[in-house]
């Protein structure tokens, strides 16, 4: 994943999860938790990146 491709990931999950506080609708908080296992995900991946360059 690109950074821009992480940008627009994060950015559409806060804007997800901030829907889902606003109408607490439960098809938006599931949008929202696979948005954030994504996100948790690139992480993951990018770290493991960084620890075999090291």
């Amino acid at each position: 994943m690109t950074p821009r491709e992480f940008f627009y990931l994060v950015s559409n999950m806060r804007e997800t999860q901030r829907n889902y506080f606003k109408n607490r609708d439960q098809q938006t908080l599931r949008a929202a938790r696979k948005l954030e296992n994504e996100v948790d995900a690139e992480i993951m991946r990018v770290k493991q990146i960084l620890a075999r360059d090291n």
